[in-house]
């Protein structure tokens, strides 16, 4: 998509880079954690795009809840003095015409003469972590389960199904957990509600992911990795424990901050878009976040 600074652009895509590089490095130097650090990034903040992501993880790590110093006022917290905001890009919206002039002078419905918006740039803003303010206590988020499935299996499975994907349990994949077909999941029955979930989703990415183009350019490890990552994504916004996170990409890309970049991704979208059909209005709430 052209932007309409270009400067603006050419940074954006340079702290990606920055940031992607810093990751490599990282992982190349054995820090693996650096990459739940990422994947963590991503479960907290999975409403916003692949590049507010990077650069919120990378400039403040252990963020959990940003905002800008209006929202903060708003809920009745200040920022501390020092503090030092987290630079992120949101969108500008500009409006156009549905129709010229002249269309307009000969349409009788005044409607047609609204603004249509659109997307004309980005510009740099600032947003502070929770642990850079004080003030009233937030109040509790209806929507955290803290290790809670609750009806997500149920909703799950609808969405899964709502994508001509079959969904069935059976024994006999034993000793596998699940299993993905290309059209099909397969999930061994019996096991605790979280690994049923946590399984449930890594067979699902395989489907979202793996079953068309992408299958053909990846290696079964690169697969297999992207699978899990999404687990943990998904797993960690919903509060269920699960160990996914620690898996050392550079084995996989030997450094290739390009192919890196690609992967984390597809992760961050497909998270994302599992997120979405599991809270649809936590989705709704950030989709104006960029």
């Amino acid at each position: 998509m052209l932007l309409r600074d270009t400067s603006r652009t050419k940074n954006n895509q340079e702290l990606v880079k920055v940031s992607i590089d810093a990751l490599v490095k990282a992982l190349e130097a054995g820090h693996s954690e650096a990459l739940s650090s990422y994947l963590t990034a991503m479960a907290q903040f999975h409403n916003y795009s692949f590049q507010n992501i990077l650069l919120i993880a990378s400039q403040h790590p252990t963020a959990t809840k940003v905002a800008g110093i209006r929202s903060w006022n708003e809920l009745g917290r200040r920022v501390r003095r020092g503090e030092k905001g987290i630079m992120i890009f949101a969108p500008m919206i500009g409006y156009k015409r549905n129709a010229s002039e002249a269309d307009q002078s000969q349409q009788s419905d005044a409607r047609t003469d609204r603004p249509e918006p659109r997307l004309v740039g980005f510009r740099a803003v600032y947003v502070f972590d929770v642990d850079q303010t004080e003030g009233a206590e937030l109040p509790e988020l209806t929507s955290t389960f803290a290790g809670e499935v609750g009806d997500k299996l149920d909703k799950l499975a609808e969405f899964t199904t709502g994508q001509a994907i079959k969904l069935e349990y059976s024994d006999k994949i034993a000793p596998a957990r699940g299993m993905s077909y290309g059209g099909l999941i397969r999930i061994l029955p019996d096991m605790e509600p979280s690994e049923t979930l946590a399984t449930f989703v890594h067979e699902l990415a395989h489907e979202m992911l793996h079953k068309a183009e992408r299958r053909t350019l990846t290696t079964k490890a690169v697969r297999e990795t992207e699978a899990e990552a999404v687990a943990f994504v998904v797993c960690h916004a919903l509060g269920l424990a699960t160990g996914t996170g620690s898996s050392d990409y550079i084995q996989l890309y030997h450094g290739n901050a390009n192919l890196l970049k690609e992967s984390l991704e597809v992760v961050q979208r497909t998270a994302a878009v599992i997120l979405g059909a599991l809270s649809p209005k936590d989705a709704q709430d950030g989709k104006a976040v960029q």
